[in-house]
This record gives C-alpha cells, structure tokens and sequence, in this order.
C-alpha cells in the first residue's frame, strides 16, 4: 500500500521515483501496470552495461542523400519513462537523465527540446551490493522525490501472489482510467492548498538538521553524516505534503503530511561517512532520530 501510495504521489507531486528491492519483487510490473492506467505514452529503457546516452535521448545521424544530419530522437521521448535496473548502466549514461529529469527538455547537438507533460521517470534498481552493479552519481539520485524500499512481501501477500500468478500466462494489460489533462487539473488543485508558515519553518528546521544536526541537540549524528539533505529535498517535503493532503481530501498541510513523506525523500540524500557505515548506522535510524528531536509544530 505504502509503494502504491507513493507512485501515486509522485505523479500528482511532478516528481521522479525510485523502487529499490532484489530481483522478483514485481517493481517493473507494478510501473508498468500504472503506466497502463493513464492514457499516455510509456516507454521502457532496459539498463545494461554495453548502453550508451545516444540510445536513451537519440543523436544525429547523416543523411547521404541531403547530405546533412538528421536528429533521431531516443525512447526519453515519452511520458512515463520506465528506467528498468537503472543501476546496470555506468554513470556516463545514467546521467543522460539529468537534463530531461530537472529541465523536462532534451538537447541533441545545437537543438533542445521540450518533453510533454506529464514527464515521469520511474526507475527500478537492484541493491549496490549485488554483483553488476554501478552506484547512482549523487546529482542523479537527488532528482528522485522518493527513494522506496521494496521488500519481500508477507505470507498472507504471497498466498495471494500464488493464486493470481499461478497460471503459466497471465495478463495484466489494464484500461486507462486518468488522462493527462486530469493529472494537470489535480496539480493546479495541489498549488493551492495552504502550507502554513510554522509548517514550512518545521520542514527547513528537518532538513537544515540533516547538514548540521549539533545545531539542533543530535551532536552524536554530526560523526555519521557526510553530507545532508539538498534544497530539492525541503521543495519536495513541500510539495510532495501538498500532495499528501489533496489525497486525504484536506486543503491545508498538517504535519503528519510531512511526517508520512518523509523518510521516502531523505533516505538517499543523506551520504553516511565510514563511521557510520563501521558501526552499521542506517540513514532509516538517522531519519528516525531527526524526527523524533525535531518539534512538532
């Protein structure tokens, strides 16, 4: 439920997400699901290590005849952007997203060019500890609004997963139910509900202690963290708790709006030093902490 509430927030919210989790816990099958459910254009990318940033946003190619170049435009052409294993690829080509992540435009040669709305990347990684795999250049995870965890599911959950999966085919193909314009029309809704001013001073206040917790009474995390939470962290508290309190039919953003998004957006912009990682501190017991010592308003 948490995974399905947190895709959806992205979409409302205008921000990219991440799905972490080891091979067969359906990540690709639950954005690809998603994809179908909207009336738009969906386009998977398969990472593998041999890919290069020319087949993700396209290049230019010679035409013989005109005798000039001609732009061929890659999959990033799309609305729904499935990054599949993103961490499969080496950093040359994960940061072929940079661009088309923050700007929503592409640049081939001397031309750009602007990316329909809505623009979602959607990428799915293995953990760094599996063999093959490249870590995510920190400029590119932080354009994720949600890093989420997937873990194995309960029994109850893989009782089900037997009985629907049980067949040697199955199908999910799915009908659209949202279109594009609506998903613009929920944002515009989102832009005007009220965040109140000791709500905004909360979120600087969890953000700015992730740089320099001994300001804030945590002078024991000051030796784990390496580097804190980006301005695009305390955008995204904002926008993604905006979110939060148009899905629970409110107009204004309390705090466990906030609280709710939370751990998603912090959890990998926080880069833990060698102290940390020795004495087996997670960014999740960090995040705990910080919320747990700052007031709630």
């Amino acid at each position: 439920d948490d995974l399905i509430e947190k895709l959806i927030l992205s979409i409302l919210a205008d921000g990219h997400v991440l799905l972490e989790g080891v091979p067969g816990l359906a990540k690709t099958l639950i954005i690809k699901t998603l994809s179908q459910l909207i009336d738009t254009k969906f386009q998977r990318i398969q990472f593998t290590p041999d890919l290069l940033p020319a087949d993700i946003i396209g290049t230019l190619i010679y035409n013989q005849e005109k005798k000039t170049f001609v732009i061929k435009k890659g999959p990033i052409f799309a609305n729904i952007i499935l990054a599949d294993e993103i961490n499969r690829a080496p950093a040359k080509v994960q940061s072929a997203l940079l661009e088309a992540m923050q700007e929503h435009q592409i640049t081939i040669g001397d031309e750009t060019f602007a990316l329909d709305e809505p623009f979602l990347v959607m990428a799915t990684q293995n953990p760094i500890e599996q063999e093959g795999t490249y870590s995510l250049p920190e400029a590119q995870v932080d354009r994720f609004m949600f890093k989420v965890l997937v873990d194995y599911p309960k029994s109850d959950e893989e009782l089900k997963i037997l009985n629907r999966m049980g067949n040697i085919k199955t199908n999910f193909q799915q009908n659209a139910v949202v279109t594009p314009r609506q998903i613009q029309s929920a944002r515009k809704l989102i832009d005007q509900i009220h965040i109140a001013e000791n709500i905004q001073k909360y979120i600087v206040s969890l953000v700015l202690s992730t740089r320099r917790p001994a300001e804030y009474g945590l002078n024991d995390l000051s030796t784990f963290i390496n580097l804190g939470a980006s301005p695009r962290a305390t955008i995204f508290l904002a926008t993604a708790s905006k979110a939060n309190a148009f899905l629970n039919k409110r107009s204004y953003v309390i705090p466990d709006d906030v609280r709710s998004v939370g751990k998603a957006i912090l959890r990998h912009r926080i880069i833990l030093t060698y102290e940390a990682e020795a004495e087996e501190i997670t960014t999740e017991y960090i995040i705990q902490r910080i919320f747990e010592s700052i007031p709630t308003p």
